[in-house]
This record gives structure tokens, sequence and C-alpha cells, in this order.
């Protein structure tokens, strides 16, 4: 099992130690679209890389959230029960929330 709250810290350690960013939050948010676009390139295009392009996204997700001091193991955990609660219809084919938490 993944301990997220370590591998964030690991991730944010990691980017201090190396150099990377941990200040400009809109650089950090641009470099994670970034590692998106490569993983759904990846998939496009079926690229032996696809799992390594998704690591890419979560690290970069991970680091990001370390730097806005956000716990998103927490975060996760809260949003996976809500999701649960929601419930959804189909309407003209498009699942529409019926039901919020």
């Amino acid at each position: 099992m993944i301990d997220l709250k370590k591998l964030q810290k690991d991730i944010y350690d990691n980017k201090v130690a190396k150099g990377f960013n941990t200040k400009d939050v809109n650089f950090e948010f641009g470099l994670t679209y970034g590692e998106l676009a490569e993983a759904f390139n990846a998939y496009r295009k079926k690229l032996p890389d696809l799992g390594e392009e998704l690591a890419d996204v979560v690290i970069y997700l991970l680091g990001l959230s370390a730097i806005l001091g956000i716990d998103i193991e927490k975060e996760i955990l809260k949003k996976v029960a809500k999701n649960k609660k929601r419930e959804y219809k189909k309407i003209d084919g498009v699942n529409v929330r019926t039901k919020d938490v």
C-alpha cells in the first residue's frame, strides 16, 4: 500500500534537492498540464511509455499539492466518500447528477 503523505513529502524533498520549482504555483500548474498532455499523446499514439507518463502526472500533482500545503491523501479520501453518495441518472445518454451531498 502506498503512503501518499510520505510520497508527497518525498516528491517535494526531491524537488528541493534537485533545484526544481517549489515557489511559482502558476508555473507548476503549467508543467502539470504539460505532463497530462504528454500522457494523452502517449495514449492516443499507443506509445509504450503511457504508464510512465501517467506516473509523471501523479508526481506533479503530488508535488503541486505539497507546494500548496494540501494534504492530498485526506482530500482524495474526502472526495471519494463524497462521490459515493452522489446519485446520477442517464438523460439523453449523459450522466446528470440528481443528488448531491
